[in-house]
Parts: structure tokens; C-alpha cells; sequence
């Protein structure tokens, strides 16, 4: 992302004041170099959601990389009081030594699902909880929200455009979520320097109001862009707009762009004027606070594109995936943590999920200990991901992952597809 080696040594101060007090308090008192299991997961999906997607994981390897301390780092946290000398040292020197398996990017999750586990000492492990759950609960969440915007789609593509509605870095990290969610494009130029993402744009109302009249401003951008652009038609009057813009740019117009208004009504109109002009193949854009249920009503309309923003980048309602971070085992024992509400299952966990011979998905299962017992159409969910430290072999492409979840999507049962509220589509098995 922006700056990846200034965000990477920032990233040891992006976190929770009590991560470096009980690496402190376990320094002295002798339990830092316990080894730990850690493991990230949902107790529960956001309300109505019936499959979660994995997201974030390659994000979060590069700043695993980087999180280190540099000595200014080091002053900052002992002269504020919030280590002391012992620790200052130990951070001068802190790398993570430990394992990570993980689910894969585009996967998808269910609540109970392993989704990431931590292996190490207590001390390196502990410092890592903000970092991990603060890019996996952003990115997953807007992922998830994303899959069901490209579902309700139905293949119509869809342009990323929620820069300017959420922090600035926080777009970039949401524009990537998008496309491995299946959006074709994205506004966002960092998004697409850092990750490769198509980038599209045109111009906005502040164009057309600039020049005296909407047709010399449609002239003015076909004059810079050809035919190829699409011309936002609704400053004005939309049925003018679409005779100005066919007129600036003729029957071969690639596009124009509605943002306001009823957009079903709308389109149908604009798509028999635009026919009535010669403008077959000129393409309807629609945009304007769109989410999967604006979008799903639109499915009868003719519409060949959308632009969806806001809702993107707040997860359409569920702007965090709601994933803990929790020690599971010390030493190779199981521990339990047993608060009403918010218990956890012991025990480092491996996960299968079990299918169907037609492919379908029919549960995950979860063992606390040990590996299910393998059954014909079972997958392994985890891999290892670091070991001892280091990358144990490169990642899948954003490419991969978007590919992913499209085979996962097709793999569970139809009703997982469903915008209506529902419990999750796969059933998670504790065993």
C-alpha cells in the first residue's frame, strides 16, 4: 500500500496499549517464553449474513514483515510509561519467530471457523493481536459485503468508488477487498499502483457546472477522451443530457452515467431514447448510494453497469467482521476461556470441510484436537502461510483469490446466496 515501508515500522504503535503490558508483566515474571497458540475467529456472523469471505491475509503478511522497532519506538513506549527497561530491550530485538496457518484468501468462513492460527511465544504472539484483527476485521468485512453486491449483480459489472467515504488508507484496502470480491474495477489510483486493479473514472457534476452549458462540457470531454468515455447525463435534465451526449459524441457514445432519481424508472427510459437515437450499444452506467439490495432490484432493468461506494467501504451495515483474536493452548494444553457468552473451545484446531460428490458444500468440521477422521470430498482449510518466521512460499494472486471465491460460492447450498435474512449456510462441527 501507500508507502509500504513507513506504514510496516509504523504498524508497532497501530495497537492496544495492553499488547506491550502484558508482554512486560509475562517478561518478568518468567511465562514470555511459554509456547502459545493463538486463533482468530467469529463467534457469530453479522445479522442476516450467512457466509463470511476471508480477506486481508496477504495485507497482513506484509505488515507482519515490517513489524519491528526502531529506537525511536523504543523511547516512546519506555518514557511513556508503558514498558520498562526489560521490555524496551526485549522489543529492540523482537521479530515474530513463530507459525502461521491460515484459511485462503476468498475462502470462505462460518462462525467457529479457524480462520487464522498463531504459534509461538506468548510475548511475540500477544503483540501481534491489534495488527492482525485490524486488517482481517476490515478487509473481511468489506469482502463479505462485496460478494453479495457482485451475487445481486448477477454478472453485470461493478466499479469500486468509495474513496472519498472512508479513510484515506482505508480505501485502498477496501478497493482491494472489492476486487477480490469480484468488482471489475476501481476508482482508487493507489489501489491500483499497489495491487494492480483496473482503474476507471470520468468526470463528475463539478465538470459539466464548470462550462457554460452541459453540451460545450460533453464536447470538452470527448474531445479528450473520444468515444470510448461515459457522459454523467443527469445535471440537468437526464432526457437533454442523453440528446447532448449523442450529440457531442454520436451513436458510438461508449457509455453514459446516471447517479439520481428512480434508477428502474430511469433506465427504462433512457435505454428507449438511447435506442431511438441510434445508441444501441451505448452503455447504461448507474450509481448513487447503491448496496446489494438496490442493486438485486435493478435486476430487470437494463442497466450493463454499477458504481456502489458508501456501502462498500462500511461493509453494507457490517463495517467490522466481529473476528476475535484468543489463546487456545500453552505448552500443549488446552485453555478455555469460559465467560457467559464469549466462551472459547480449547485446543489448537484443524479444519475440513465436507462435500457432496456433486461438490456441494454439507458442513465444516472442526476438530479440537487432532485432524477429523477423512471422508472422500473432504478439503483441508488451513496452510501454513510463515514458519519459524519467514514467508513459507509466495500467495496466491489477488487473481487466485478471486477465483476462489467463485468456485466457493457455487460449492454451498443455493440459500447461502440469499440477501434475506438466514442462519449460515454451512454448519461449523465441533468435534
Amino acid at each position: 500500500m501507500l508507502n509500504s515501508a513507513r506504514q510496516g515500522h509504523a504498524s508497532v504503535l497501530l495497537t492496544d496499549h495492553y499488547e506491550y503490558t502484558m508482554a512486560a508483566a509475562s517478561l518478568a515474571d518468567g511465562t514470555a517464553d511459554r509456547r502459545c497458540v493463538f486463533e482468530v475467529f467469529a463467534r457469530r456472523l453479522p445479522s442476516g449474513r450467512r457466509y463470511g469471505v476471508v480477506a486481508g491475509i496477504g495485507r497482513l503478511l506484509e505488515r507482519l514483515h515490517g513489524f519491528c522497532f526502531e529506537q525511536d519506538d523504543v523511547d516512546y513506549l519506555r518514557d511513556a510509561g508503558v514498558v520498562d527497561e526489560r521490555t524496551a530491550d526485549w522489543l529492540a530485538d523482537y521479530r515474530f519467530t513463530g507459525d502461521i496457518d491460515c484459511y485462503a484468501e476468498g475462502d470462505l468462513y462460518f462462525p467457529g471457523s479457524p480462520i487464522l492460527t498463531v504459534s509461538g511465544t506468548f510475548a511475540e504472539c500477544v503483540l501481534l493481536e491489534t495488527l492482525i484483527l485490524s486488517i482481517l476485521n476490515h478487509d473481511s468485512a468489506i469482502a463479505s459485503a462485496a460478494a453479495r453486491m457482485v451475487t445481486a449483480a448477477r454478472g453485470r459489472p461493478i466499479i469500486e468508488m468509495g474513496s472519498r467515504r472512508t479513510h484515506e488508507e482505508s480505501a485502498v484496502a477496501a478497493a482491494r477487498a472489492a476486487y477480490l470480491a469480484g468488482f471489475a474495477s476501481t476508482s482508487n489510483l493507489a489501489a491500483g499502483r499497489a495491487y494492480g486493479i483496473p482503474t476507471s473514472g470520468t468526470a463528475a457534476h463539478a465538470f459539466t457546472l464548470l462550462h457554460a452549458d452541459e453540451p460545450a462540457a460533453f464536447a470538452s470531454q470527448v474531445a479528450m477522451l473520444g468515444h470510448e468515455t461515459t457522459l454523467l447525463v443527469d445535471t440537468y435534465d437526464i432526457s437533454q443530457g442523453i440528446r447532448n451526449a449523442i450529440d457531442a459524441a454520436g451513436p458510438g457514445l461508449r457509455a453514459i452515467r446516471i447517479d439520481s432519481g428512480d434508477l428502474y424508472v430511469m433506465t427504462q427510459q433512457s435505454r428507449d431514447q438511447l435506442n431511438s437515437l441510434g445508441a444501441n450499444d451505448t452503455a447504461i452506467v448507474v450509481s448513487g448510494d447503491l448496496d446489494e439490495y438496490s442493486i438485486a432490484a435493478l435486476a430487470a432493468a437494463p442497466v450493463d453497469m454499477y458504481g456502489a461506494g458508501t456501502a462498500v467501504v462500511t461493509g453494507s451495515g457490517a463495517p467490522t467482521a466481529n473476528l476475535v483474536y484468543k489463546l487456545v493452548e500453552v505448552e500443549g494444553r488446552p485453555v478455555v476461556k469460559r465467560s457467559e457468552n464469549k466462551a472459547t473451545v480449547g485446543g489448537r484446531k484443524t479444519a475440513v470441510r465436507r462435500h457432496k460428490p456433486t461438490g456441494t458444500v454439507v458442513e465444516e468440521v472442526v476438530a479440537s484436537q487432532g485432524t477429523p477422521d477423512p471422508m472422500p470430498g473432504d478439503r483441508a482449510l488451513q496452510t501454513r502461510v510463515v514458519e519459524a518466521g519467514e514467508p513459507v512460499a509466495d500467495l496466491p494472486s489477488l487473481t487466485d483469490s478471486r477465483s476462489l471465491l467463485r468456485e466457493q460460492l457455487i460449492a454451498i447450498p443455493w440459500e447461502g446466496l440469499k440477501l434475506s435474512p438466514g442462519d449460515p449456510t454451512v454448519p461449523v462441527i465441533m468435534r
